[in-house]
């Protein structure tokens, strides 16, 4: 099928693509396959007994990229996908993936999408994954839901590096990541969201250190402005002699709700687990400082959020 100027925005917007990428990719459009390529080390293959597809990629592969992103723009548009990637050892790979909704009517549009990460001894993977949202903006518009699953199985040595952004339109939002991570292997999430309005987002980390000398890193950066809510669950568990932190810091403004909800479990004596959470108003000597370099409180309060999700 052919991909519009709306879902070649919606591109530009979640992975930063003007044309087709180059390398191995897989473009979802309104529910069916857009566009799709491979490469001598990278396959795709639809799945057969459920919508989405498997990403296979040899051992020894650098230096690749993956862009999986999805578009929609069609209302009423609720879709299921589920993703596996399974990386060979001794990788180092770059997976683009993110989903845009433009809203275009009555009806709720929604995408819920269950990414599995397989990596291979001694692999390295950094995923990038960006939701944003546009469109109609009348009150008896659809809503813009998306609830993405990550399910991360890091083999001994491996690491993933995953930045999750969501900046912008998705009215509900349940982000649930769950790792199981084996000796020496490394898990590190940079977390960005920002709910407006009437938002709701819900972010919920679970990871295992089952194996000796791994480490899990989760940073969450939030702002949450209007009416909108936000929760931050997360749960580290030290089953080994391993490295555990997660760290929530928000910005709560006007009529928000902002919760934390951390839990540490050690089952080893050699276990360090740390939780940080922070839930706080920009404060006001910040905003005076930039009002007298000339901005206004909504331009300086602009200038701070920005800084503070970079």
């Amino acid at each position: 099928m052919a991909i519009d100027a709306i879902q070649m925005s919606l591109l530009k917007e979640v992975a930063e693509l003007d044309a087709l990428p180059v390398g191995a990719y897989n473009i979802r459009a309104n529910g069916e396959s857009a566009a799709r390529n491979t490469t001598a080390n990278i396959d795709i293959v639809t799945k057969t007994d459920k919508p989405g597809i498997d990403i296979i990629i040899k051992p020894g592969t650098k230096k690749e990229s993956v862009h999986i992103p999805v578009v929609l723009s069609e209302a009423g548009l609720k879709e299921m996908v589920y993703n596996d990637f399974f990386i060979g050892e001794d990788c180092d790979i770059v997976i683009i993936a993110g989903c845009g909704i433009h809203s275009c009517g009555g009806g709720d549009s929604e995408h819920s999408g269950i990414h599995s990460f397989h990596v291979g001894k001694n692999a390295k993977v950094r995923y990038i994954e960006k939701h944003y949202g546009e469109g109609d903006e009348t009150a008896d518009r659809g809503k813009r839901v998306m609830n993405p699953t990550t399910e991360v199985f890091l083999e001994e040595g491996a690491s993933l590096e995953m930045e999750a952004t969501q900046i912008s339109g998705i009215d509900d939002t349940i982000r649930k990541t769950t790792a199981v991570l084996a000796a020496h292997s490394s898990l590190v999430i940079h977390e960005k969201v920002m709910t407006t309005g009437t938002q709701s987002a819900v972010s919920d980390f679970t990871a295992d250190l089952n194996g000796e000398g791994c480490s899990c890193n989760i940073i969450s950066r939030t702002v949450a402005k209007d009416q909108s809510r936000q929760e931050f669950i997360s749960v580290l568990n030290g089953n080994a002699a391993c490295a555990g932190h997660s760290e929530c810091d928000s910005i709560i403004m006007d009529d928000a709700k902002v919760l934390a909800s951390p839990q540490l479990s050690a089952s080893c004596t050699e276990a360090s687990l740390i939780h940080e959470a922070a839930i706080g108003k920009i404060a006001g000597e910040q905003l005076i400082k930039l009002m007298t370099l000339g901005l206004t409180e909504q331009e300086a309060e602009e200038q701070i959020v920005n800084g503070f999700l970079k």
